[in-house]
């Protein structure tokens, strides 16, 4: 039997069921990214993959559009919408961990923070992302690049099974062994199959990392891209560390007399043994003179939640991405151009790489489309004030126009934007067409469309 209103979806679910005008109607609407402003017709808190079935079928049977919500930081807010449901996880955020086995099973809100919390107790860890309210489910189904790449992998490469509620209501069980096209295609394919209500991953020893951001004068921006450049091809596998503009931040560290000044920053994570740190930091100390940082051995909990202070619920953000396979000159000098103009504290360029471990998974191994890239940038302007938001969206735009010839045709997912649909086919590679044949075989009627959509 089809469940045509709000109401006889309260029957069936255990979670809260939230339309307009209940108390916590506005609260349950918001995303992390403050311009987005959407009215849903429900938004479901559930507290099982039951709930989610449900929720699924009311959608599904309702023909209304559906989103899913983890830790709500998708740029482009789609974690929510205008007149339709969103599932939203953020009473199911449990971690169970098997310290013998060295894996973790989280559930489908579970944030970085949550997840790394439960396996530092242990002395393990995988690779997440930078910012601790991250949600686990949706940056692993679109890649997953943080500070332990390089040496473990992508995010999605330490996944080893899901649970996944599809189009359909049923729950299915992906891994190397059952559903292996759905397996294949959740990691690296996004949201675009179904609802993860729990993810398990891989653990690697990790408790200690020695980490921390270290600043130049802007004038050394290019020293720092070409010192980076050829330090990161054969850089130890534990060491994780890229550039960014940053903006000085009102922090102890800086001289106060420098808060407000842009500079051009490494940001590096050793997660070998700490004591070696020291040495292994000294590349970054010989390249130029160290104007300013916070460096040394910290829990690696802590180092995701280094940049939250920036990133704050409810900022209004702009975002572009792009895949790197060569930092040439010309790129160097676009990024010199365009970078110190970061609007800022809480706009910036960063420049993940992604080689490593993460060049040891073949390309079609799973359906992350870009395993020849050395490199994934992100350019981000935010601000808190609505006044702003065209100047930060042209400085990101100027910015990753002048990259462009420099960068691959494909971005990371999960660094795109509300305008970027014309570059889905890029940005998936050569796994494309197979994604849309399961696309196809999961959900025929895009149900699962609030996303980097593959269309069926």
């Amino acid at each position: 039997m089809s469940t045509k209103t709000p109401s006889e979806l309260r029957d069936l679910v255990r979670g809260e069921v939230i339309i307009e005008g209940d108390a916590d109607y506005e609260e349950a609407r918001s995303v992390h990214n403050g311009m987005i402003d959407k009215r849903p017709a429900v938004v479901v808190r559930v507290m099982n993959a039951g709930d989610v079935m449900a929720t699924v079928n009311y959608a599904r049977d309702n023909s209304l559009q559906l989103s899913i919500r983890g830790g709500g930081h998708s740029g482009p807010g789609l974690g929510t919408n205008d007149g339709g449901v969103v599932i939203d996880f953020s009473k199911m955020r449990g971690v169970r961990v098997d310290p013998a086995a060295k894996t973790a099973r989280a559930e489908g809100g579970t944030t970085w923070g949550d997840f790394n919390a439960a396996t530092h107790a242990y002395g393990l860890a995988t690779t997440g992302g930078v910012i601790s309210t991250t949600g686990v489910a949706g940056l692993t189904l679109g890649g997953g690049i943080g500070y332990l790449s390089r040496g473990s992998g992508l995010s999605l490469d330490n996944l080893v099974s899901a649970d996944v509620v599809t189009a359909d209501g049923k729950v299915l069980i992906a891994n190397e062994h059952e559903n292996a096209d759905l397996f294949w295609a959740i990691r690296g394919g996004g949201g675009n199959f179904g609802v993860c209500t729990s993810l398990e991953f891989k653990l690697q020893p990790v408790r200690d990392v020695y980490w921390g951001p270290m600043f130049y004068e802007v004038e050394e921006a290019e020293n720092i891209f070409k010192f980076y450049r050829e330090y990161i091809k054969d850089a130890p596998e534990e060491m994780g560390v890229f550039p960014a503009f940053q903006i000085a931040p009102p922090l102890p560290f800086i001289p106060e007399d420098r808060h407000g000044d842009m500079f051009i920053a490494l940001i590096a994570c050793w997660s070998g043994d700490p004591e070696d740190g020291e040495r292994q930091f000294k590349p970054f100390h010989d390249v130029a003179e160290v104007k300013a940082e916070m460096v040394g051995p910290i829990p690696y909990p802590a180092i995701n939640a280094a940049f939250d202070g920036l990133f704050p619920p409810g900022i209004r953000q702009y975002w572009k991405g792009n895949f790197v396979k060569e930092l040439t000159d010309e790129a160097i000098a676009a990024h010199v151009q365009h970078g110190p103009n970061a609007p800022n504290a809480s706009s910036t360029m960063h420049l993940y790489p992604i080689n490593g471990a993460c060049h040891r998974v073949a390309a079609d191994a799973t359906a992350f489309g870009h395993r020849d890239a050395n490199f994934s940038m992100v350019i981000l302007a935010a601000s808190d004030d609505p006044a702003d938001d065209g100047a930060n969206k042209k400085w990101v735009r100027d910015y990753s126009d002048a990259l462009a010839p420099h960068s691959e045709a494909g971005g990371y997912i999960n660094f795109m934007d509300n305008d970027d649909a014309d570059r889905t086919r890029a940005n998936y590679g050569d796994n494309y067409d197979r994604l849309v044949g399961i696309k196809r075989k999961f959900d025929p009627d895009n149900l699962f469309r609030i996303n980097q959509n593959i269309a069926p």
